[in-house]
């Protein structure tokens, strides 16, 4: 155990659009509970209760690793921390409506801990086959990728990793099972000249999905926190994909719609005064060049974000 938690103390980690995420912040009520879904190793969280004192944190996270780092980091703020280590979605779930709720952020991504370390099974040279952001559940990519049938696979691949060549990989997948590492994955994926690692970070992006159902997840982290904003609320979304941004920005432009009418309407009949609130990033924010410098990953970081104008609850 001593070992263990001296490794999860010296994780090396940098919070993605740290600044732009603070800064979002700043027009929402100075008191009350501001949650972290994603709370990670609390680096996000950090800086929000350094720069709002006013606020509580909640912050939820089902890595329990990143828990027990997250834990020590934010002793330091005593009782304005308790912690949820559960899916967010089922946390947020759970939450009084009444819940004084001034700010929510979620950072849907995998963790620099999560992607290097090759015992989460993340890394294309792994030699595990897992990708579970949470270890206690029982789906990993060892059984959707040696018991999923080939259309689940193909629809896996076609949709979640937006690969042409679905029906290929697929093929090279089924005829080389049972696999038992990434590494092989990898090495089965180069051998039908996907070997550069933009092609395999999408099979395996895809593959990761599947196996943490991701884009459901975010949806409804996205309906349970409408659920729990008050007047003001501030939501907060970092996504690192397509797919997800593509969610947050369609669902935030629903949200801020005034006329609710079907669009067969010859008339406004709704009072056109429907919307929830506004958004407050009419582009995503991305890193900066300095950042990106700093930290590769942080490149493909959006972050969106969504004031709340009316409680939901």
């Amino acid at each position: 155990m001593e070992n263990r938690e001296l490794r999860i103390l010296n994780i090396p980690h940098i919070p993605v659009l740290l600044n732009e995420t603070v800064n979002l912040y700043k027009s929402m009520p100075q008191n009350g509970y501001f949650i972290d879904c994603t709370l990670g190793f609390g680096g996000h969280s950090e800086a929000i209760l350094n720069t709002y004192p006013g606020i509580k944190l909640i912050g939820i996270d089902q890595d329990s690793e990143a828990m027990e780092f997250a834990e020590k980091r934010l002793s330091k703020f005593g009782n304005r921390v308790e912690f949820i280590n559960k899916r967010a979605s089922k946390a947020l779930e759970e939450m009084h409506e009444d819940l004084n709720v001034c700010g929510i952020l979620a950072d849907i991504g995998v963790s620099s801990y999560q992607l290097d370390n090759p015992e989460r099974g993340f890394t294309f040279e792994s030699d595990e086959l897992d990708m579970r952001m949470d270890k206690t559940q029982e789906l990993s990519a060892r059984e959707v990728l040696n018991f999923y049938s080939r259309e689940d696979l193909e629809r896996i691949i076609r949709n979640y990793g937006e690969c042409r060549r679905y029906k290929k990989v697929v093929n090279a997948i089924i005829s080389k099972r049972p696999l038992k590492s990434n590494r092989e994955l990898a090495d089965i994926l180069g051998q039908i000249g996907l070997k550069d690692k933009k092609n395999l970070a999408k099979i395996f992006q895809a593959i990761r999905i599947e196996v943490n159902n991701e884009l459901n997840e975010l949806e409804k982290i996205l309906e349970n926190s409408k659920k729990l904003a008050k007047a003001g609320t501030v939501l907060g979304i970092i996504t690192f994909h397509s797919l997800e941004d593509r969610i947050v920005k369609n669902t935030f432009k629903e949200w801020a719609k005034k006329c609710i009418c079907p669009p067969e309407a010859i008339r406004c009949e709704c009072g056109g005064n429907n919307e929830l609130g506004k958004i407050l990033t009419k582009k995503p924010l991305t890193a900066s060049k300095e950042e990106i410098k700093q930290n590769p990953r942080s490149r493909s970081a959006k972050l969106r974000g969504f004031q709340f104008i009316r409680g939901q609850g």
